[in-house]
């Protein structure tokens, strides 16, 4: 088989384009930068940007599958730039994939797509999109996972999977901003509720997209549909960082500020941000704070069910895992 990974560079794209080389699959990997550790794989990397249509075009060519994991995240930033990586980039996907004659697309979408800053505990797929967003991210990824979901058709048959947290060794996004916050003693936590959460080691994430591959036809179940993405082992979300931090050999987060003051500054901050034209996110935003201060975990009977899904890799396990990456 001949797949293409766009974000192949990324933490869980590089992972997915690494279990696919294993099985023996032809792998392509589309992103913006180039990656020796992809091609050492035996990888194809093919250097584009997904707002650029031709490039990519080029990449889906020849490919029977495409997983669409690149995207652009974060919590800031112009919404024109999500925009064109996150929705146009995603339109471009789509349109490859009808003028190249790929029959599979799988989407990786997020959680915060039905994020309206208030406690999700348990919910499941029927979960609404919210009336409003308080940051691009999640918008214009609400935006294009009802694009590809609606494009599932008998010729494109398509599915949306909504890994949550997604952490383990080599990410280069979440682990690392932890770490370095708490090396600095920049962390609080935010209100005393022990507020649950999920999130995902990095193979269970990756596993999940295989298996959405292998099941999804036009006749599947999962096609058209979304599917949250967990370890099934929701932890109070300090307790998570903690023990994220002590993998890494850093103290524990022991002090804490009031939901309503964590608010307030990240208000704060996003207005002196955006007035000075200050392109690094700021160390708080009022999305970030109601993340820290709700319960956001969620029901994964639909993907056993429907995709075979199985965390294969404990949370226990990941952070021994993880530990034994911090280690020289």
């Amino acid at each position: 088989m001949k797949a293409l990974v766009t974000g192949g560079g990324g933490f869980l794209g590089g992972a997915i384009a690494a279990k696919l080389a294993a099985r023996g699959d032809d792998v392509r990997s589309f992103s913006r930068g180039s990656h020796a550790e992809l091609a050492s794989l035996g990888v194809e990397h093919v250097r584009g940007d997904l707002a650029d249509s031709e490039a990519v075009s080029r990449a889906v060519r020849d490919c029977e599958v495409v997983f669409h994991v690149g995207a652009k995240p974060g919590v800031w930033g112009p919404y024109a730039d999500y925009f064109a990586t996150n929705v146009t980039g995603t339109d471009n996907v789509i349109t490859a994939c009808h003028h190249e004659g790929v029959h599979k697309l799988i989407y990786t979408s997020t959680p915060s797509v039905v994020f309206g800053g208030s406690d999700q505990e348990g919910v499941d797929e029927s979960a609404s999109y919210p009336s409003r967003y308080e940051t691009a991210y999640p918008e214009t990824k609400a935006i294009a996972e009802r694009k590809v979901l609606e494009s599932n058709t008998p010729e494109l048959a398509t599915v949306a999977l909504r890994p949550h947290l997604i952490w383990g060794p080599g990410d280069n996004h979440l682990v690392p901003r932890i770490v370095a916050r708490g090396r600095a003693g920049k962390l609080r936590k935010i209100g005393r509720r022990p507020c649950l959460v999920d999130s995902v080691y990095i193979d269970n994430a990756a596993d999940a997209h295989i298996l959405a591959f292998e099941k999804l036809t036009p006749e599947a179940a999962c096609a058209g549909k979304p599917y949250f993405i967990s370890n099934g082992e929701p932890l109070p979300v300090f307790e998570l960082i903690n023990k994220i931090l002590a993998a890494a050999g850093v103290p524990p987060v022991t002090r804490s500020i009031p939901v309503s003051l964590a608010v307030a500054v990240g208000w704060m901050m996003e207005k002196v941000y955006g007035a000075a034209s200050i392109k690094e996110e700021p160390p708080m935003t009022r999305f970030l704070a109601h993340q820290l201060a709700t319960s956001h975990w969620f029901d994964i009977s639909a993907a056993r069910r429907d995709l075979g899904y199985t965390p294969s890799v404990t949370i226990a396990e990941g952070l021994d895992r993880l530990k034994r990456s911090f280690e020289p």
